[in-house]
């Protein structure tokens, strides 16, 4: 199976599509009649259909369990034709295409059991999935411009030459995946004055995207948030909360970091945690979508 643990959760949805196409009319008059032998066609394949869906990741081997927390069935019937719709819904890490295709399968498998005694030409077909919205495809930017960034590792060990950067670095990977240019990479020491000033120097550059990493722990020497929350025009702290809440889906130690974001003047400034895992789940829990705030400064722009 695809490993999903460092996704995140949405609002995922799925409506798929079948066609059971019969030969007769008195086929189609016995469904609407419900005196079909073997009994309520349109009902008893609506249930299949919501047991199919539930079921999906017990038939398809690599197929994540996940809640299914709406699903519908919905039939139409045009002539000889019987058209299935089925809808599903859910909030997590992965998407529900399949359980929306596998249900509208079952769905039209049990219509063609149920007929099968009284009409002997029934064919399915057009099985398809006709929509899907959630997940990173719906919530990755496309920006008109390339991103001016700055990644500097905040840490006296690294600076001094006794340890190596591996946080940097899993930044810096991460980024590389956008439409983003990471312009600068540099190291400094924990002292708040060169914190500061690096900052300033950043934004009188022009640099779009200023990544901190290191200094937001509870130790003396981790003065990071308190270097950079006095430089900010406006503080953004849903950032960091979404860095810590899915930090804690992973490990209860997210609760300690000291992250934070916000805005000087239209340069975004990020402190994340020094760890190499905190870098990685926190770059995990923020990007692409965090590329979202440069959508809407380009519009305010052009407004």
């Amino acid at each position: 199976m695809v490993d999903i643990t460092n996704k995140i959760i949405t609002h995922r949805t799925a409506v798929a599509q079948a066609i059971v196409k019969v030969s007769l009319q008195t086929t189609i008059d016995a469904i609407k009649n419900r005196t079909v032998p073997k009994g309520d066609v349109i009902e008893a394949s609506r249930i299949a259909g919501l047991f199919a869906a539930k079921k999906t990741a017990d038939m398809i081997p690599d197929c994540h369990p996940l809640p299914i927390e709406f699903a519908e069935v919905r039939h139409t019937i045009e002539g000889l034709q019987i058209n299935i719709e089925v809808e599903i819904r859910t909030i997590y890490k992965t998407g529900v295409e399949v359980e929306a295709m596998h249900a509208a399968s079952v769905v039209a498998l049990t219509i063609y059991d149920m007929l099968k005694p009284i009409d002997k030409e029934i064919e399915i077909s057009s099985i398809k999935l006709l929509k899907k919205k959630g997940g990173k495809s719906q919530y990755s930017d496309i920006l008109n411009r390339t991103i001016k960034a700055a990644v500097v590792v905040c840490s006296d060990s690294i600076s001094a030459g006794k340890k190596q950067d591996f946080a940097g670095k899993a930044i810096i990977a991460k980024l590389e995946k956008y439409t983003v240019s990471i312009d600068e990479y540099s190291i400094i020491a924990d002292e708040m004055e060169l914190i500061q000033t690096k900052t300033k120097s950043l934004c009188a550059d022009k640099y779009d995207l200023i990544i901190f990493t290191g200094g937001t722990g509870l130790s003396p020497r981790d003065v990071t948030p308190e270097a950079l929350l006095p430089l900010f025009d406006r503080n953004i702290p849903g950032i960091a909360e979404a860095a810590r809440s899915y930090g804690m889906q992973h490990m209860p130690y997210a609760m300690l970091s000291r992250s934070v974001a916000g805005l000087i003047g239209n340069t975004l400034v990020l402190a994340l945690p020094g760890s190499t895992r905190g870098a990685q789940e926190s770059m995990d829990a923020l990007f692409p979508y965090l590329l979202h705030i440069f959508k809407v400064m380009e519009q305010v722009r052009h407004d």
